[in-house]
């Protein structure tokens, strides 16, 4: 099949879902469109892992060797209160797997870089109406206040937690959106912290705030704040600094919260959101089907958001390999096989949000003595066994595609 003859398929959003779905189609000889409301390509982003799930899928779409590890080699994380004392603490090097970490940014570049030059990019453009019938879909697109309509064969929607084409086709966010509760910040330090070494991560918990430091290889450190909150709304009022500051007040900051905090409130660029999963009954609709965060979002305490989303384009692309002449068929079976994985990965942000962010004492405690455990010989072995045969750690590192 020739481009000139390919079915031709819509991908909306410019993220690690929507180019690893364009770069898999291509693959199978599709067509995609790729539209991005943004005027041009981000970069840089917050942290990230990459578990077995997303290293597969990568590798079948063909950039995993461009995606880079900037895990610090030897380095360590420390449990620290506010007047600086520390304690041993866990890090994503205690994972079963010990998943690479690296930027949002970085699996984003890798994949781009395997897009093929036939694929057209439009920046500045967002879909404003979607209608279909039984043989595809028609998209208005609108781009600098003009509109115009084109048929697709398949609409793809990897814009995100607050998705236009979830809106346009499945409904208001309010009937998809599920809030847990929680805020969080992330940013990149322009430097590193006073009296932390470029090489290790520090965390900070008290019952239902937390503050991260996470360092890499070769780029500078980055700060995470994670706070629960009873008015999700009324956090989006004011300044974010400010509300972060409020969350971890009215307590002495301390030397290292203070310095954090204090860089928040200089930065430029930052993230701040609520932490939301989108539960739907079906992620697709006729020729239109969601993908990544836009179907999803297993939230960042779950991990499992760029492995996710490279793992349901992939599974994507093989089914409308196997099932070309039926494309809601396809779908059907696609979602059919990647459900339960998915349900997995929400299962566990909701689980596992603790670990960012402790209700209490005694979760706090016991981190520092599982912390500690996993350093001692025996202990240390008899934890990673346990975890190794959890079925969320064989979750995380399922080849999907394989598997289906």
């Amino acid at each position: 099949m020739t481009v000139n003859d390919s079915k031709r398929c819509l991908v909306v959003g410019l993220g690690i879902s929507g180019i690893a779905t364009a770069v898999r189609l291509r693959q199978i000889g599709w067509e995609p469109v790729i539209v991005e409301r943004a005027p041009g390509r981000r970069t840089g982003g917050y942290f990230i892992v990459l578990f077995g799930a997303g290293r597969a899928a990568a590798r079948r779409l063909g950039f995993a060797d461009a995606i880079p590890d900037r895990t610090v080699p030897g380095g360590r994380t420390y449990i620290v209160n506010r007047n600086g004392d520390r304690k041993p603490g866990l890090s994503f090097g205690d994972i079963p797997g010990a998943p690479p970490m690296m930027l949002r940014g970085d699996v984003e570049q890798a994949a781009f870089s395997a897009l093929p030059d036939d694929v057209e990019i439009r920046y500045a453009t967002r879909p404003v109406k979607i209608e279909q019938d039984e043989s595809g879909a028609y998209v208005t697109l609108e781009h600098g206040g003009t509109t115009a309509t084109e048929r697709f064969d398949l609409v793809v929607g990897a814009d995100g937690l607050r998705s236009t084409v979830r809106r346009l086709v499945f409904g208001p966010d309010g009937a998809h959106l599920h809030r847990l509760g929680f805020m969080i910040a992330a940013l990149a330090l322009p430097r590193p912290l006073d009296g932390v070494s470029p090489r290790d991560g520090i965390s900070l918990f008290e019952p239902g705030r937390a503050m991260w430091l996470f360092s890499f290889a070769d780029r500078p450190q980055s700060l995470l704040f994670s706070y629960r909150v009873d008015d999700v709304d009324e956090q989006f009022t004011g300044r974010p600094a400010e509300r972060v500051r409020a969350a971890f007040g009215p307590e002495p900051t301390g030397p290292l919260l203070g310095q954090a905090l204090e860089a928040l409130d200089l930065a430029d660029e930052f993230l701040f959101d609520t932490v939301e999963q989108v539960r739907m009954d079906s992620w697709s609709r006729g020729r239109v089907v969601l993908v990544g965060d836009s179907a999803w979002c297993a939230t960042l305490y779950s991990g499992m958001g760029a492995s996710a989303g490279l793992a349901g384009a992939d599974l994507l692309g093989s089914m409308l390999q196997r099932h070309p002449d039926d494309i809601p068929r396809a779908l059907r079976f696609w979602e059919a096989q990647l459900r339960p994985h998915i349900t997995a990965y929400q299962e566990s942000g909701v689980e596992r949000r603790t670990f960012f962010t402790p209700d209490n004492h005694l979760q706090i405690a016991a981190r520092s003595m599982i912390a500690r455990g996993v350093r001692l010989p025996v202990i240390g072995s008899a934890l990673n066994f346990t975890q190794n045969r959890a079925k969320i750690t064989k979750e995380r590192e399922l080849d999907i595609a394989a598997a289906a």
